[in-house]
């Protein structure tokens, strides 16, 4: 997976929202919004290729979390960045 070219997360408000910058990412009828540790996964894989076990080893080294646990996070999460299109699978 990768992150697509033209999003980019910004903290507005105390929130983490990721956003399109430019006319083709532009949907204003929703807005992506990320709790500490989506937007802490989106900021360690920016720029890079990345699988959903990066994802699970990141969050295992950041937070005490259990590996099953991390690996259904992280399922949620990449399924929900895939159907919002701001992901290359």
């Amino acid at each position: 997976m990768k992150i697509k070219d033209g999003f980019i997360l910004r903290s507005i408000c105390g929130e983490f929202i990721v956003v399109g910058e430019g006319l083709a990412q532009v949907n204003f009828n929703k807005m992506l919004s990320l709790n500490e540790s989506a937007a802490y996964l989106w900021k360690e894989v920016e720029g890079k290729t990345f699988t959903q076990e990066d994802l699970v080893q990141l969050l295992l080294d950041k937070y005490e979390v259990s590996k099953e646990q991390a690996a259904a996070d992280v399922e949620k999460l990449t399924a929900t960045w895939v159907q919002e299109g701001v992901v290359e699978a």
